[in-house]
């Protein structure tokens, strides 16, 4: 099981997901305040991931906004 930080219908979120051949089977998903996380490596890891991850979760699936893949 892997893990990511992204925004989710515009919050902040930790993902869960499988990498699997077609593609990544999304787990499920938090959300979180940035505040909670107070490390340097922390905070420079939500700002990359979530400059490439936007996420909506509607009706239990998650649909990719970005068009770009995990």
């Amino acid at each position: 099981m892997c893990w990511s930080f992204a925004i989710i219908n515009g919050r902040l979120a930790e993902v869960y997901f499988d990498i699997t051949k077609d593609g990544p089977k999304f787990l499920g998903h938090c959300y979180v305040k940035r505040s909670d996380y107070i490390n340097k490596t922390e905070l420079k890891q939500i700002d990359q991931d979530t400059k490439t991850t936007r996420l909506r979760y509607y009706s239990k699936k998650y649909t990719n906004l970005q068009g770009l893949s995990l």
